[in-house]
């Protein structure tokens, strides 16, 4: 049995996770994100972590935002706006090429926490510490409806087709229509519902608490199969060509094989054995994910074998991004990390201050990243 720890900012709970997908009405998702956009948690809804923007190779402080308290919250980018949430309960929209503030939407005195807003057709969704849904208009920052859950959100939304697709700490994955926010199904687990949806041909994969990664079929919340990961999951799976890959809180990270329904290979260090929180990133042949044992794991997505790690100063909560063969991910030790994703040698680092625990988002050849201490930043 697991203990809830409310609002965990520096050390994230133990708690159950979810991870989701597709819709039956849908378009092919990207595999990448655009040059321009980064619209939700990952980039897209196969959460790959990828994006094909162009990023200096050296890079500079751009502008610095305060929120007002801690940013779990990863950002999403779109139409030239940084949208973000925060400790004070407040979604930020900030313009990419300054800074500035153009609204602030109070979701919520509980916060916001690792809950990271979702960006389509005109409307950004977040989750809240209070178990409600928001989804606001990305122009006005007015709020076009709510919807509530059971009890708090951690869970990033993804829109899949004309749903919206959530987690609860109440058990609950949702599938809620992307235009009223009435409920279309929702499917219980065995645990809290933490991690964020992954989209794939109409298919959501959830792996929480209850040690099972389960297919939910999104025209209609059928659950299409079950299988076991021997441990309970925090961490949002990356979706690639049939195939799974996520960490567990054993220590290990998984590929599954999606159509045949079982664990292809298990990556564990054969030395350090901390959970994986971090969700995974895939690209060019590579799983590159970050540990609590303080470093960052590549993987030979193909044999399960490690090929590279890198060791920081602190856990690495943080969820990498890939774009130009360099990953980009931050530290609790409060730094930036910019790696070759070849070699895995350090070719930058930022001094943020403040724990890096939310996710990098990256567009239009700008990385923006927010802190414990309550700090957006924008490099490039």
């Amino acid at each position: 049995m697991l203990r809830t720890v409310a609002r965990a900012r520096l050390y994230p709970v133990l708690i159950g996770c979810v991870l989701l997908a597709g819709s039956g009405s849908l378009a092919q998702a990207p595999m990448v994100a655009p040059p321009d956009r980064w619209p939700q948690f990952r980039g897209t809804s196969a959460l790959h972590g990828t994006s094909a923007a162009t990023v200096p190779a050296t890079l500079k402080v751009l502008w610095t935002y305060e929120a007002g308290d801690a940013i779990d919250s990863s950002a999403a980018i779109a139409d030239g706006v940084v949208f973000v949430g925060s400790q004070t309960g407040e979604l930020h929209a900030v313009s990419l090429s300054d800074g500035s503030l153009k609204w602030k939407y109070k979701a919520s005195e509980d916060g916001i926490g690792e809950s990271s807003p979702a960006v389509a057709n005109g409307v950004v969704y977040i989750g809240d510490l209070a178990g409600v849904l928001h989804a606001v208009d990305v122009t006005t920052g007015k709020a076009a409806w709510t919807f509530k859950t059971g009890t708090e959100i951690k869970s990033s939304p993804v829109v899949a087709g004309d749903k919206v697709l959530i987690g609860s700490y109440d058990a609950y994955l949702y599938a809620v229509a992307a235009k009223d926010g009435s409920l279309a199904w929702k499917v219980r687990t065995n645990g809290y519902v933490h991690g964020t949806p992954a989209v794939a041909d109409g298919i959501a994969y959830i792996a929480g608490c209850d040690e099972i990664l389960r297919g939910i079929r999104v025209n209609d919340g059928k659950e299409l199969f079950t299988l076991s990961s021997g441990a309970y999951t925090g961490a949002s799976p990356a979706i690639l060509e049939g195939r799974a890959y996520y960490g567990t809180y054993d220590n290990e990270v998984l590929a599954v094989d999606l159509k045949a329904h079982k664990v292809i290979w298990r990556y564990k260090d054969p030395h350090r054995h901390f959970p994986f929180y971090s969700s995974a990133a895939v690209a060019d042949g590579r799983v590159i994910v970050g540990g609590r044992d303080k470093m960052v794991h590549a993987i030979d997505i193909k044999t399960g074998k490690r090929l590279w790690a890198f060791t920081t100063r602190a856990r690495v909560d943080s969820s990498p991004a890939v774009a130009g063969g360099r990953v980009y991910v931050g530290g609790n030790d409060g730094k930036l990390y910019v790696l070759d994703a070849a070699s895995g040698k350090s070719v930058f680092e930022f001094e943020a201050g403040g724990p890096l625990s939310s996710s990098p988002a990256i567009a239009s050849g700008r990385l923006v990243i927010g802190s414990q201490d309550g700090k957006l930043f924008c490099l490039g």
